[in-house]
């Protein structure tokens, strides 16, 4: 049969061809946290890092809705079921989906429109430890950085144990998780979290200040406790 006469089956070969040709990202985890942090990532599973230690992880181009996220005061067995005080992932050392609230995230979406990476770090879910989130290589230097002590600063109203939930995961409403696809603005709990981390997502419309890009191939290292 003729390509040419099949444009779907030649479109769906294109793609296919494309994301072969592209490399997979690396992403280099590392704890810099004076204790145990054990990582989850959506796609890659999940790892325990004891301070200064790195998990090195490969990301298929064309991977899109990932997430990386540090989980605390973790216990497992040996079949690597268990759970986490902050960040569990239905109580698997292995993730299989995403983390529960209060995490910070690492979120990114690999060669996307134009062949350009998307990244952030959201607080949309609160957050539990301090991340850096950078690129290592294609000469890209937009990082994104979030390192103050939100847990010692957060509002009681919005405390957990281990970390500082969002406002829409406590108060479920569309004013702080903007579901009802109207104008969605900035509110006072979203401005505590963007005073003290300014590179991130403090609240679901935060776009602008927030979401950058790198080339398509761009390797990246996320870290906790930069």
């Amino acid at each position: 049969m003729s390509l040419s006469k099949n444009p779907s089956i030649f479109f769906t070969l294109f793609i296919t061809l494309c994301f072969g040709l592209a490399h997979a990202a690396r992403f280099d985890i590392t704890n810099n946290c004076p204790f145990t942090v054990w990582a989850g990532a959506k796609p890659g599973g999940g790892r325990q890092l004891n301070q200064g230690e790195t998990w090195p992880l490969d990301v298929n181009a064309g991977t899109t809705q990932a997430r990386i996220w540090p989980r605390t005061r973790c216990n497992f067995d040996g079949s690597g079921r268990g759970g986490c005080q902050t960040g569990d992932c239905g109580g698997l050392l292995e993730c299989q989906g995403y983390g529960a609230a209060p995490n910070t995230l690492a979120e990114f979406a690999l060669n996307q429109p134009n062949n350009l990476d998307y990244f952030d770090i959201s607080l949309v879910e609160g957050f539990n430890v301090a991340m850096e989130f950078s690129p290592t290589s294609n000469g890209c230097t937009r990082s994104r950085r979030c390192k103050a002590d939100i847990n010692g600063q957060c509002p009681n109203v919005l405390r957990a144990t281990d970390g500082c939930n969002n406002p829409c995961t406590v108060f479920k409403t569309d004013q702080y998780c903007c579901n009802s696809g109207t104008i969605c603005n900035p509110t006072d709990y979203s401005r505590f979290f963007k005073n003290l981390c300014p590179d991130a997502y403090s609240y679901p419309k935060d776009d602008v200040t927030s979401l950058v890009t790198c080339p398509g191939g761009t390797n990246y290292k996320v870290v906790f406790c930069p």
